[in-house]
């Protein structure tokens, strides 16, 4: 199992630097993370955020590629609706090319009506879209379609979709699921025998709403401006451009506490040891691939994003090695 780290560059007022300054000090965390033996660093996509949430994942990851030399080079995702394919595969493929061989591509269908408006795209058709797009990149990887080709062949793709009809678009496809989730593992696998593939080659990945911290409750009380800021910034993005009302906004009690019946809450800040607890509870059965964390919350101090990514690197990994999540995933 691989443990990485996420990066989505958000720079919001009250906590912003100088943008080229932002963007230096997140690929020095990139190199500190790789440094430190973090199996991957991945990058994901927005459009439109007031605090220039990134927009171009694979630029970035072409950066961090070559700044770095064993971490997985992952976008958790890019949006294939705003590119032609030939495009996503050529800029793909020299990802993977300065990386060595080292591009994970996590693809999914967005959810945000400005950013489909911004590229003339039919939100509508958003899934359609998608599941084309990814066909064609493989197709002209697969036959010479662009130039040059990556070195992986072939390019692990992954889908970043959360509910049934995603789920089911991955196992499709044959690729695998970027979503951690019992109840969407089962669409997938109904979408893998749809599709005519191996129900032995599922595999799953996706990005877990913790922070690792040695002390939660002190970290908690500095990272939850951030935190809430973050949450309630989604909640606005996701009613843009359409007639839907406002959602409420979260507050600090919300945002913390999960209810029962939820197997994660919104996020939540713990040890090594509570983590790699609360990873074997919820994840038992799947066939675990990558866990990934966020390196940063909107901005959150810089101290708390080093030792945060010492704790993922250096001390939850081997944590998880030894536990009951690598037993079950090596049996599967």
């Amino acid at each position: 199992m691989n443990v990485g780290c996420a990066f989505d560059l958000r720079n919001p007022d009250g906590w912003q630097r100088p943008w080229a300054d932002h963007y230096a000090r997140t690929l020095e965390f990139c190199e500190e993370a790789d440094g430190r033996g973090a199996d991957g660093l991945w990058f994901t996509e927005h459009h439109l955020f007031e605090d220039g949430y990134l927009p171009q994942p694979l630029t970035f990851a072409a950066a961090a590629a070559a700044r770095t030399r064993t971490a997985r080079i992952g976008t958790a995702v890019v949006l294939p609706a705003f590119r032609k394919p030939a495009h996503l595969a050529e800029e793909a493929a020299i990802v993977d090319l300065i990386s060595g061989g080292r591009l994970e591509l996590g693809v999914g269908a967005g959810y945000r009506v400005p950013e489909y408006d911004l590229f003339d795209t039919d939100i509508g058709r958003r899934f359609a879209i998608t599941e084309q797009a990814v066909r064609t990149v493989r197709e002209l990887w697969a036959e010479g379609g662009v130039t040059p080709r990556p070195i992986q062949d072939p390019v692990p793709v992954w889908g970043g979709f959360y509910g049934p009809r995603g789920a089911r678009l991955a196992g499709r496809l044959g690729i695998g699921l970027l979503h951690i989730s019992h109840q969407m593992f089962s669409h997938y696998q109904a979408g893998l025998l749809d599709g005519g593939h191996d129900p032995a080659q599922a595999r799953v990945s996706g990005l877990l709403p913790i922070i690792l911290a040695d002390d939660p409750e002190v970290a908690w009380s500095r990272i939850a401006p951030h935190a809430v800021y973050q949450a309630n910034s989604y909640r606005r993005a996701s009613v843009q451009g359409t007639d839907q009302p406002g959602p409420p906004l979260v507050t600090v009690d919300q945002l913390r506490y999960r209810s029962l019946d939820r197997p994660w809450g919104m996020l939540e800040i713990l040890t090594p040891q509570e983590a790699a607890a609360r990873i074997c509870e919820n994840t038992q059965g799947l066939p675990l691939e990558h866990l990934i964390f966020w390196a940063s919350i909107a901005g959150m101090p810089d101290d708390l994003v080093t030792r945060n990514i010492e704790l993922i690197s250096e001390h939850l990994k081997p944590l998880l090695s030894s536990s009951k999540v690598a037993e079950t995933n090596s049996s599967i």
